[in-house]
């Protein structure tokens, strides 16, 4: 009967350290704040542009060796498979957000979840969105809603060109978003006198920016 005991008590605590171990990060964590921010995308098969939007669970958690960046694909709720090259573009834009605030991100969890009207995602055009979803959820800020972001973000926190304006600005204006936040070096691309004149047409500001703070600024009203 003791030899019994024992067994019991060391499978329940066997089975205690497990569930901890499979327990939502959120019940570990330090800091756990989530955000959704939209992006705009351009469809391959010439259909209109789309809104999706990106739920971005930014934490700290008690590890030394981040920052963590966890993509969830799974389809359940709307989400999407995304690509190489937008994952590539989040890294960039987690590398970019730890620069602006100035630390080094060890202790940081980051999980994506993008919300999409199409099966697979990809290219780096949402990382600038991204990026500034990601520095809101770090620093407990809230995001306009009648504002969407389009630029590619680079690790040193500049905002750089995206193509297909002209569809992103008819997704946008599907959206009821007033206001889109693009390169300064926006005008110098091809397609950009289309895209004035359907900004003009649809009533959309143009907020031209060099930086992932301008960019906060644009989106939140506050910056550093």
């Amino acid at each position: 009967m003791a030899k019994l005991r024992f067994f019991l008590a060391c499978l329940a605590l066997s089975l205690g350290l497990a569930t901890l171990w499979w327990l939502p990060s959120l019940v570990m964590a330090q800091v756990s704040r989530v955000i959704s921010v939209p992006t705009l995308g351009v469809r391959t098969d010439g259909l209109p542009g789309v809104v999706n939007h990106v739920l971005i669970q930014f934490e700290r958690i008690p590890v030394q060796h981040g920052p963590v960046i966890d993509f969830n694909e799974i389809n359940l709720g709307g989400g999407s498979l995304v690509g190489e090259a937008w994952k590539d573009g989040v890294r960039h834009a987690v590398q970019a957000v730890a620069r602006f605030a100035g630390e080094d991100g060890h202790d940081w969890r980051i999980a994506l979840k993008n919300r999409a009207v199409t099966a697979v995602t990809d290219g780096r055009s949402s990382s600038g969105a991204i990026a500034v979803g990601i520095l809101a959820a770090y620093k407990g800020d809230a995001l306009r809603s009648d504002i969407a972001v389009s630029g590619v973000i680079t690790p040193d926190g500049r905002i750089d060109v995206v193509g297909g304006l002209p569809s992103k600005l008819e997704a946008a204006a599907g959206g009821q978003y007033r206001s889109l936040v693009i390169s300064r070096h926006q005008p110098y691309t091809s397609d950009w006198p289309q895209g004035e004149e359907a900004a003009a047409r649809l009533r959309i500001a143009l907020i031209q920016v060099r930086t992932l703070a301008e960019a906060y600024e644009a989106m939140t009203g506050g910056g550093r």
